[in-house]
């Protein structure tokens, strides 16, 4: 393969230099019974964007040439989307209801980086990991890397970019397309080719494929990017050490007390949602003049372990449920009020006994009422995801475990939750307006945890 300087780009510290691209395709082709993966109802419901994630790896003393671990990484990539098919296919541009299994592969993007792995931790700001993804597949960026040919199969599923820091460490990126999986279906694959590329074999790589739960006479609608992106959006990081999550938890349980509404066990996660959705609309409400606008809180739990019946841990797709409600007025911002509607959610969505059933609310909730209606009814709904749940620090590419993961790109009022360096703690994404986080970083309520 001819190597190329494709494009150089400058941020404010680094220079970051694409190299090389290449197309991966899987090292057996994928059986003719096979070639179509049709979306399930919760695929085609899911927004039309890409989640990125990248995991940092320090130089590790082991197989330092970094051609012989982009060759690796190449080799072990091809073994893992043979079991991973549809990722190496290409999403039904008409409808988006399935995805051709064609094999027509992934694209595998190599970059170098003059910065040091340490300085590039230290000193970059978040918007600094975009050029870490591959082809700006980040989240509902509207650039996305097509190719605009006579075909109706045109948008890829997943891209990979490998970028080799100037110490030798290295940063794995993968951003895969949310119509056909979760962040769940994203970890599993990163760490699946981790596996494969650490122990040269793919023999007991299995993940599950749902494709059955298919929309019954139901127009599917688009949930707007709008309620998530904004052009004058930051994302900052928060830290919440375990040290505190006691402290926080008491903090809830007192101030439902003196409501008169007790409330009793909060987890850590009700705790954070509640402290940062009372920071960020209060910001909102500052920056309005003082009045406070109806919201909404919509939080994302994972349904694989949680049906009556669970799925094993490694089935693709969306499986997830939006958990949310609004919060109208000042008085609904109480932890009682918050984190007892959180535990009231979480109760009515475990006793939903499988996938199918699942499928069914869904499809019988849009038949009658429509989820886009329900969101009409709030000025904005802020989104809580807690990615920390997954093991992102056990991806070992044979080098040891990563320093860091993190997911890239700006939503607007979305917060995602990812596990700390060494598990210590949460790590709060917290993606806001400018003007709102500019007040929301500077609350002593949300410092006092953080």
């Amino acid at each position: 393969m001819a190597i190329s300087k494709l494009f150089v780009r400058y941020s404010r510290r680094q220079l970051h230099t694409i190299v090389s691209r290449d197309i991966v395709k899987p090292s057996s082709p994928t059986p003719s019974h096979r070639k179509t993966y049709n979306l399930s109802l919760l695929d085609q419901l899911s927004v039309n964007a890409y989640t990125p994630i990248v995991t940092f790896f320090p130089s590790s003393g082991i197989h330092q040439n970094a051609d012989y671990k982009t060759t690796e990484l190449r080799n072990s990539l091809s073994q893992t989307l043979t079991k991973y098919y549809p990722f190496a296919g290409r999403m039904s541009r008409i409808g988006q209801t399935f995805v051709d299994c064609n094999d027509n592969g992934v694209d595998f993007i190599v970059a170098t980086n003059d910065s040091t792995l340490s300085d590039f931790l230290q000193k970059s700001d978040h918007k600094d990991l975009d050029q870490l993804i591959p082809d700006d597949l980040i989240w509902f960026k509207p650039n996305h890397r097509v190719k605009n040919d006579e075909n109706s199969i045109t948008r890829p599923i997943i891209g990979v970019q490998i970028t080799h820091f100037a110490c030798g460490g290295v940063a794995v990126a993968a951003s895969l397309s949310h119509k056909v999986g979760d962040a769940s279906s994203l970890f599993n694959f990163v760490n699946h080719w981790a596996i494969v590329t650490r122990n040269k074999d793919a023999s007991d790589i299995n993940p599950s494929f749902i494709t059955n739960y298919q929309p019954r006479n139901i127009k599917v609608p688009e949930i707007l990017p709008e309620r998530y992106e904004g052009d004058d959006c930051v994302t900052r990081s928060f830290v919440f050490p375990n040290s505190k999550k006691n402290d926080l938890k008491a903090l809830a349980m007192a101030k439902a007390k003196e409501f008169g509404q007790p409330i009793t066990n909060p987890t850590y996660a009700e705790g954070l949602t509640w402290l940062i959705h009372n920071c960020t609309t209060a910001a909102a409400t500052k920056t309005n003049s003082g009045t406070f606008k109806p919201t909404g809180l919509g939080t994302i739990i994972n349904m694989r372990n949680n049906f009556i019946e669970p799925l094993p841990e490694t089935t693709i797709g969306n499986i997830y449920q939006m958990m949310d409600f609004p919060t109208r007025n000042e008085s609904e911002m109480t932890p009682n009020m918050i984190i007892g509607e959180l535990q009231k959610r979480k109760a009515e969505v475990r006793s939903i006994r499988n996938l199918e059933s699942m499928m069914g609310m869904i499809a019988e909730m849009y038949s009658e009422t429509g989820m886009l209606e329900r969101w009409k009814k709030v000025h904005t709904y802020y989104i809580y995801s807690f990615l920390n749940r997954f093991p992102a620090y056990g991806i070992d590419f044979g080098w040891g475990k990563p320093v860091k993961v993190s997911v890239a790109g700006t939503q607007k009022n979305v917060t995602l939750f990812m596990a700390s360096p060494n598990e210590e703690g949460i790590e709060a994404l917290v993606s806001l307006q400018r003007r709102d986080m500019e007040i929301f970083q500077n609350d002593p309520m949300l410092l006092a945890f953080c």
